[in-house]
């Protein structure tokens, strides 16, 4: 079914699916396209209202009885990193950085093949084959960066190792880690944690307020992570707070928690595109 504002993006909803998060649950997405020369303002515009981009398209969870799923930020100018994270971001100081436009690698691919293998083999992503994944790394309508992390090399002329790889969107107000993924080798060195704590860095150097690290779903053991940084505030009720006790959000499933599609779509806030 559409759903649109009158000269506004057309918005759909996808079928409900198994929840890939909590078990027994349907999940269901509100979407959007990424297109033209508004795309970017729609990308700045939607993502500080709890959305994400995946490819040319925009989505948000619009569960029909459940409302589990919040969208999650670190507020870059409060972030204090613990003692553990001081640990993780000493045990991978042999990392190197370096950003390049979006373009996908057969390196990046092996490097992919390897982490979704080991970590998330019944996952949706499971059979992504080189093309798929050309066209995740490649198909942006907005300003992206593959960032790489690679392993100091022995000598100059040495081959550094692919050791970690992020597809960050720059945003007008902060840095959106879109998929990230690693080496399953190295789980000891706690490398999905280490990525989040060196965006923090990158988006304190350039002056952006926030790092955007996707959803949180609490009760959620794929997510408990998020809630251990700092600073981290949640999309919740249309607006964005600080989460406080992670323990306090407890997921609403009855019938009625979730507002009709069409009353979601008319509380968007849009932005003037008149002039692009």
């Amino acid at each position: 079914m559409r759903h649109s504002l009158p000269l506004a993006p057309q918005f759909y909803v996808t079928a409900p699916q198994p929840c890939p998060y909590l078990d027994g649950r349907s999940e269901r997405k509100l979407f959007t396209a990424l297109q033209g020369d508004t795309a970017e303002k729609l990308n700045n515009a939607l993502s500080r209202q709890g959305f994400r981009r995946s490819q040319n398209v925009l989505y948000r969870p619009s569960c029909a009885d459940c409302t589990a799923c919040l969208s999650a930020r670190i507020r870059v100018a409060d972030f204090k990193s613990s003692k553990s994270q001081r640990r993780v971001m000493k045990k991978n100081g042999d990392l190197r950085r370096t950003a390049t436009s979006p373009w996908a690698t057969e390196e990046q691919f092996a490097l992919f093949r390897r982490y979704l293998d080991a970590r998330h083999a019944d996952g949706g992503m499971a059979d992504m084959d080189i093309f798929e994944f050309a066209a995740m790394i490649e198909e942006t309508p907005v300003k992206s960066r593959v960032i790489e992390y690679r392993e100091t090399a022995a000598t100059p002329d040495s081959m550094r190792a692919l050791i970690a790889t992020c597809l960050t969107d720059v945003l007008d107000d902060g840095l959106s880690m879109v998929y990230s993924f690693y080496e399953p080798e190295r789980i000891r060195d706690s490398l999905g944690t280490y990525l989040i704590l060196d965006h923090v860095e990158i988006a304190k150097r350039v002056g952006l307020p926030y790092v955007y690290l996707g959803y949180w779903v609490p009760g959620s053991p794929k997510m408990n992570y998020k809630a251990n940084f700092s600073a981290l505030e949640i999309y919740k009720g249309g607006q964005w707070t600080d989460i406080g006790d992670p323990a306090r959000h407890e997921t609403e499933t009855h019938p009625l928690s979730v507002p009709p599609i069409a009353e979601q779509v008319a509380r968007i806030q849009l932005p003037d595109t008149r002039n692009s």
